[in-house]
C-alpha cells in the first residue's frame, strides 16, 4: 500500500492509458479514471474526501467560460459557408486565375484551403471539400496522383493553425492566456507555412513541370468575346487594391489616432495586415459593383468573377480577426459576428434553405457536445490528479529532461507528436497541455509561443502515414475504383492509399522544417504580441520618497531622515523642547494628498 500512495499520481496516469486502450470514448475515459482513482484515493488517505466536494463548482465553472462559446460560433460560420457552395465557387474561380500557368490548379488548392482555414477552423471539413471538389478536376488534366492527394491534404490542415482555429481556442483556454494573443501569435507562421507550400509546388513546376501541368486552353471558361482571358483589368485591380492597402498600412498610425481621438504613434504588425487589406478589399469590391451596376465595362468577366467570389468571404474573415486584433470584438463576440456574416452571405447568395441550416446547426451541435463532454471528462481527471500531487510528478520529471528549454522543447514536440496518431487534437489540448504547461512557464518559456507551437505540432501529426487523420479523411472521399470522368468521358485510374501516404511525406517534411524554424526563432510568434510594459519599481520608489519630503529641505520622512517607530526627535541644545510636528512651512508638499493618488502619478511619469 505504501508503494501506491507514494506513486499514486504516475499509477493514476498509467491507468489512464490502459482505459484509453480498452477503447472506451475518451472523454467517459477521462471521467471514469478520475471517479475510480478519486475513490481510491480517499480511501488511501492521499488526499481528503473534501477533493470531490470541489467537482460541481468546476463543472459550473466549464459552463461558465465565455471563450468556449467561440467554438460553436466558428463552427456555424464555417459549416454553413463550406455547405453554401463557397468552396466550390472559390476553387473554380482560382484555379480559372492560376490555371494558366503550371501547378496552376496547386496553387489553387493552397490559396482556397487557406482561405476555407479562415472560414471553418476545421480540418475534416476542409480536406473533405477540396478532395471531392479538386481531387477530380486535378487528376482530369494530368496531374501527379502522389503530389495531388498531398497538397489536398495538406492544404486543409491549414485549418489548425490558421486563425481563427478552434484548437487555438481551446489552447488559450488550457493555458490561460488570451485567445486574442493566440490568433496574433499564430499570424505569421501560418503564413510562412503558406508560403513553403507554394515555394514548392513552384520548384516542382520548373524542375518537374509534367506532374503539374497548365490547364488547357478549352478548359478556360472566363473569356472576352475577343477570346483574350480578361487578365489585364485582372491585374489592374488588383494593383490599385494592393496600392491603397500599403497607402493605409503606411499611414496606419494616423488612422487609429483619428478613431479613436487620441495619438497613436505605432500599430502592431497584425493589426496594419488585417485592417490595410480589408480596406483594398472594399475597393475592389465598390470598383466592381460600380462597373456592374452603372455599365462602365471597365473589368473583364474574370476580374468580375473574381471580386465578387473572392471579396465576400474575405471581408467577413477580416471582420471577425480585425475586430478580435483591435480589441473591439473578444474572440466569442467576433464569432458571433462570423456566424451571422455567414448566415447572412449565403442568404444573399440564394442558397440559405432550411434543411442546410438544421444540417449546420446539427453539425455544430455534436461538435460542441464533443467538446464538452471531453472538458467535463478532463476536469474530473485533473481534479484528482491535481489533488495527488500529479503536476509535481509531471515537474520533477520534465524539468530534469538535459537541455534545458530547448531539450524540453523537443521532448514536448515529439511526446505530442506520437501522442496525436491516436488522440484527437482536443483530446490532447484538455489532458497533456494543461501537465506541460506549468513546466513550461517555470522554465520561461512564452506559453502564447508555446501554444502556437504544440498547435504547428498537431498539424503535423495530421499528415504523419499511416495515422494522419487527414488522410483518412481524403481516403473517404477519393475514388478507390476505376471511374468514368463525367467531363472526358475516360476511364480513370483510383487513388491508391499508398499513393495518398507517399504524397503526403513532403509536405509532413515542410510542417517540420516550420516547427524547427518556429523553435529557433522565437520572435515569429512574439514579435506580432503587443508589447508588455514595464515599470523600474525602484525608480517608483525613490520618486515617492522624494514626493513625500519636506519642499524645505528639512528632515522629513523620507527613509534616512524619519523616525523610527520607539525613536523620539532629539531637543535642541538650549533645552527646549522641539515641536512634536514640523511647522506649517515646513509640511511635505504630498502630506494632504492621498497616497495612492501619489504612487498613480508617480507610475504616469515613469516610461514604458
Amino acid at each position: 500500500m505504501e508503494f501506491i500512495t507514494t506513486n499514486f499520481a504516475p499509477i493514476m496516469f498509467a491507468g489512464l492509458i490502459c482505459f484509453l486502450l480498452l477503447g472506451f470514448p475518451v472523454a467517459f475515459s477521462l471521467g471514469a479514471c478520475g471517479l475510480s482513482f478519486g475513490i481510491i484515493g480517499i480511501e488511501l488517505g492521499v488526499f481528503p474526501a473534501s477533493v470531490l466536494a470541489w467537482l460541481p463548482q468546476r463543472l459550473i465553472g466549464i459552463m461558465a467560460n465565455d471563450t468556449l462559446l467561440a467554438v460553436p460560433f466558428f463552427t456555424l460560420m464555417g459549416l454553413i459557408l463550406e455547405r453554401s457552395g463557397m468552396a466550390e465557387d472559390l476553387l473554380d474561380t482560382v484555379g480559372q486565375v492560376f490555371g494558366p500557368m503550371r501547378g496552376g490548379l496547386a496553387l489553387a488548392v493552397v490559396f482556397v484551403g487557406a482561405l476555407l482555414a479562415a472560414t471553418t477552423g476545421v480540418v475534416a471539413a476542409s480536406v473533405i471539400s477540396m478532395g471531392l471538389i479538386s481531387l477530380p478536376i486535378m487528376l482530369r488534366y494530368g496531374y501527379d496522383r502522389k503530389f495531388t492527394s498531398g497538397v489536398i491534404a495538406a492544404s486543409g490542415t491549414l485549418a489548425q493553425i490558421i486563425p481563427p482555429s478552434l484548437v487555438l481556442i481551446i489552447m488559450a483556454d488550457q493555458l490561460g492566456r488570451s485567445v486574442g494573443d493566440m490568433y496574433k501569435g499564430a499570424f505569421v507562421p501560418a503564413f510562412m507555412l503558406v508560403g513553403c507550400y507554394v515555394l514548392y509546388i513552384a520548384a516542382l513546376a520548373i524542375f518537374k513541370p509534367a506532374s503539374v501541368p497548365a490547364l488547357p486552353p478549352e478548359a478556360r471558361i472566363y473569356r472576352e468575346p475577343n477570346g483574350s482571358g480578361g487578365y489585364p483589368s485582372l491585374l489592374a485591380l488588383a494593383v490599385i487594391s494592393f496600392l491603397v492597402s500599403m497607402l493605409l498600412a503606411r499611414h496606419m498610425p494616423e488612422v487609429h489616432s483619428w478613431w479613436l481621438n487620441k495619438e497613436v504613434t505605432s500599430v502592431a504588425t497584425d493589426e496594419k495586415v488585417v485592417v490595410a487589406m480589408c480596406g483594398g478589399a472594399m475597393v475592389a469590391l465598390l470598383i466592381a459593383l460600380l462597373n456592374k451596376f452603372i455599365g462602365l465595362g471597365l473589368l473583364s468577366r474574370l476580374a468580375e468573377r473574381v471580386t465578387f467570389v473572392l471579396i465576400p468571404p474575405l471581408l467577413l474573415i477580416f471582420l471577425v480577426l480585425g475586430t478580435i486584433f483591435l480589441g473591439v470584438a473578444t474572440p466569442t463576440e467576433g464569432g458571433a459576428m462570423g456566424a451571422m456574416g455567414a448566415i447572412v452571405m449565403a442568404w444573399m447568395r440564394g442558397r440559405l434553405g432550411l434543411a442546410l441550416l438544421k444540417q449546420a446547426l446539427a453539425s455544430t451541435t455534436k461538435l460542441g457536445s464533443f467538446v464538452m463532454f471531453i472538458l467535463i471528462g478532463a476536469t474530473v481527471f485533473g481534479l484528482v490528479f491535481q489533488a495527488a500531487d500529479g503536476p509535481i510528478w509531471v515537474e520533477h520529471l520534465l524539468a530534469s529532461l538535459p537541455g534545458g528549454q530547448i531539450g524540453f522543447l523537443i521532448f514536448v514536440n515529439l511526446l505530442v507528436f506520437f501522442l496525436a496518431f491516436f488522440l484527437d487534437y482536443f483530446e490532447l489540448s484538455f489532458i497533456v497541455v494543461p501537465l506541460l504547461a506549468p513546466v513550461a512557464n517555470k522554465l520561461g518559456i512564452d506559453l502564447i509561443w508555446f501554444g502556437v507551437l504544440l498547435a504547428m505540432t498537431m498539424q503535423t501529426s495530421f499528415m504523419h502515414p499511416p495515422f494522419g487523420f487527414a488522410l483518412f479523411f481524403l481516403r473517404s472521399v477519393a475514388p478507390d475504383k476505376p471511374y468514368v470522368d463525367r467531363v472526358t468521358k475516360k476511364v480513370m485510374d483510383p487513388v491508391t492509399t499508398m499513393q495518398i501516404y507517399k504524397g503526403a511525406i513532403p509536405f509532413l517534411f515542410i510542417q517540420l522544417f516550420m516547427v524547427g524554424v518556429m523553435i529557433a526563432f522565437p520572435n515569429l510568434v512574439t514579435g506580432s504580441l503587443d508589447k508588455v510594459q514595464s515599470y523600474d519599481l525602484k525608480a517608483v520608489g525613490e520618486q515617492m520618497r522624494q514626493g513625500l519630503q519636506p519642499e524645505s529641505g528639512g528632515e522629513g520622512y523620507g527613509a534616512d531622515g524619519g523616525y523610527g517607530a520607539d525613536e523620539k526627535p532629539a531637543e535642541p541644545e538650549g533645552g527646549a523642547s522641539a515641536p512634536a510636528v514640523p511647522a506649517p512651512e515646513a509640511a511635505p508638499a504630498a502630506a494632504d494628498d492621498d497616497p495612492m493618488k501619489a504612487m498613480q502619478d508617480a507610475l504616469k511619469q515613469q516610461k514604458p
